[in-house]
């Protein structure tokens, strides 16, 4: 078993298991999200500096919204990037991901707007997209004030949060949103309707993510079982893939979910849309967070930064 793991990837998930911590799948909504700020802050890395930080709130579709927005050094506009956390709908928040969103920021030159979404199961689905949503086009439309070039705005996040960029992606296609350069999907969810790829039975136990916690995050993230089948909640269920940006999307190798991930790529590249897409050999969901112990994060932080920088404009409607 884990034969297929790089060694630092093994050997952190071996002093995960030494430490005997209750799975996730055994707690509740509010523990599960105290053990994802500890968890995350011990391995994210040194933040690195940014020229400026700062929280605002932004009228939401559930009332007021935080947003934190990195603005590095450099002149203006700058190219932008939304970015929504990952945490399967329920846990994370601005901070367990407040690293990453440095290290692109500085890495990139980019102007990073992390979205504080309403989290399930208290708001279920499509509350937390609504939220995303609200988010990307409060960025567009308050783009000059950013200091923000409108047609270089990318959307981005990992894994439940690179579900949200891909259906932010979409409704901007289908109702007249914003032109988006460029989406960053990192090891995103893709089918909340079938558990059932190679990679969901290969990794469904003892590679940290596993099946019994996706139905978890399911559970909470769904009102009902039927919403799973809904383009919004499984992008790959989408009908028509055609017109959407550019696409970067990351995976995993030893993560269950590699294969919804790269069949939505595939799907992308079918429907004439440019895709980059790298699966990172030997390593785990949710290694793009885990930039402090395992250079396969810092790799894949500096590929989106990378893309986020290089993106080509958009003509703006």
């Amino acid at each position: 078993m884990r034969e297929k793991l790089r060694p630092e990837v093994r050997a952190l998930l071996e002093a995960i298991d030494a430490e005997g911590a209750p799975r996730v799948e055994n707690l509740s909504p509010e523990e599960a999200r105290l053990a994802a700020i500890r968890d995350l802050k011990e391995v994210g890395g040194e933040p690195e500096e940014v020229a400026r930080v700062e929280d605002l709130q932004i009228p939401g579709p559930g009332g007021a919204m935080r947003l934190r927005i990195y603005t590095p050094e450099g002149g203006r506009p700058r190219p932008a990037l939304v970015y929504f956390h990952g945490g399967g709908w329920v846990v994370c928040n601005l901070d367990t991901h407040d690293e990453v969103c440095r290290a692109i920021a500085r890495q990139s030159g980019a102007v990073v707007v992390s979205a504080d979404y309403r989290l399930a199961p208290e708001h279920k689905f499509p509350a937390p997209l609504e939220d995303v949503c609200a988010a990307a086009l409060w960025v567009a439309a308050n783009a000059e004030r950013l200091g923000i070039d409108a047609r270089r705005i990318a959307v981005g996040g990992d894994s439940a949060g690179g579900t949200l960029a891909a259906v932010v992606a979409l409704r901007c296609r289908d109702e007249g949103g914003p032109a988006l350069a460029l989406q960053v999907l990192v090891y995103p969810v893709t089918n909340l309707a079938a558990f059932d790829t190679a990679s969901y039975r290969e990794f469904a136990e003892g590679y940290h993510l596993s099946r019994a916690q996706m139905e978890w995050f399911r559970g909470h993230y769904l009102a009902r079982p039927e919403d799973a089948a809904h383009p919004h909640a499984s992008p790959l269920l989408a009908p028509d893939l055609g017109g959407l940006p550019p696409a970067l999307v990351i995976t995993a190798e030893c993560d269950p979910l590699r294969d919804e991930g790269e069949a939505y790529a595939e799907r992308l590249v079918a429907a004439g849309v440019p895709v980059t897409l790298t699966r990172y050999p030997g390593t785990i969901h949710p290694f793009f967070s885990l930039a402090g112990v395992l250079p396969e994060g810092r790799e894949a932080i500096a590929q989106v930064a990378t893309a986020v920088r290089g993106m080509a404009s958009v003509p703006l409607l």
